[in-house]
């Protein structure tokens, strides 16, 4: 009865851990692009938000994580894990000389979990 019980509390801990998702420990890479009207918006920050379908808000303090784009708005989210989540951009558009804002929702599916997706974070005024 003992190795019964202990089957099934591996069996259902293997599952529980197995089936994680949304955040870091898998193998996506999610390329993301700043634009503005098409134009690359460089030196930006993208914010990601784990488990997130809908747009999170403009605290950037409930965020997961976030990085600095490059001179052409390009930056790497890496070892991602298939799930929902929110990526928000803030950046300053030299051309219409303004701060410029705004994200993107992105579900990574079972299927994508060994890819790198491209992903276009358009910002606006």
């Amino acid at each position: 009865m003992k190795t019964k019980i202990s089957i099934i509390t591996l069996f259902v801990a293997f599952a529980f851990i197995a089936c994680k998702k949304d955040g870091t420990g898998g193998q996506v890479t999610v390329a993301a692009i700043t634009k503005h009207h098409d134009r690359k918006i460089p030196f930006s920050t993208v914010y990601i938000k784990y488990g997130a379908k809908d747009f999170p808000g403009t605290d950037v303090s409930q965020y997961d994580a976030s990085q600095q784009t490059d001179k052409e708005g390009h930056t790497h989210f890496e070892n991602l894990r298939y799930g929902n989540y929110y990526f928000y951009g803030v950046g300053y558009d030299s051309v219409a000389q303004a701060t410029v804002k705004g994200g993107v929702a992105l579900k990574i599916k079972w299927k994508e979990r060994k890819e790198e997706i491209e992903l276009n974070v358009s910002i606006t005024e």
